[in-house]
């Protein structure tokens, strides 16, 4: 990806942060959303996803530990679906109306354990983990009306007769934005 590409990626979610305006990452989108609150946020330096950078200073997104060694890529990736622990209290466990959830993923990246803390303290809460707690599955911003990152693609399972409960969200929150 081009770094003009991935500033792109950046700033469109920074204005979106700062402006209240509704944003919901999937998989890609959740990781942007991670670098961009801790570079413009926790103000950390030399923050980017491993995928871009492999030699960045502070990876908040690395490669999975079981993606490390795979030389041919093919079919290898974190596929299918997966449970979900939504946290007590968040906006996501609001939306889905119950403990765990199970939605499909598609992706080698993760949420860098080691910036959890700093996460947390500055705002963005982890809202779902793996059941034993060790992958970030989502993300939201408790200064924000609709700030939420998925590591998973709740579009795979979204319906016309059922959508996925993160789009209906995004959509409520959209109606109540007031355009000058």
């Amino acid at each position: 990806m081009e770094i003009e590409e991935l500033n792109g990626k950046i700033n469109t979610i920074k204005y979106a942060r700062e402006n209240n305006i509704p944003f919901l990452g999937i998989c890609l989108g959740m990781q942007m959303a991670v670098v961009e609150f801790m570079k413009n946020v926790c103000g950390l330096q030399g923050v980017d996803s491993e995928e871009f950078d492999s030699y960045c200073e502070n990876p908040v997104i690395h490669i999975m530990e079981d993606q490390k060694n795979i030389s041919k890529k093919g079919g290898t990736m974190r596929l299918g679906a997966y449970p979900c622990v939504l946290k007590e209290g968040s906006l996501v466990k609001k939306l889905y109306g119950k403990d765990e959830i199970s939605e499909r993923h598609r992706h080698r990246y993760e949420f860098n354990n080691d910036y959890r803390e700093m996460c947390e303290e500055n705002g963005l809460h982890i809202s779902g983990t793996s059941p034993d707690g060790l992958l970030v599955e989502m993300v939201e911003y408790e200064k924000h009306p609709y700030f939420v990152g998925a590591q998973f693609h709740p579009e795979f399972k979204s319906r016309p007769d059922r959508p996925a409960p993160l789009f209906v969200g995004l959509v409520e929150a959209s109606k109540n934005l007031k355009f000058l």
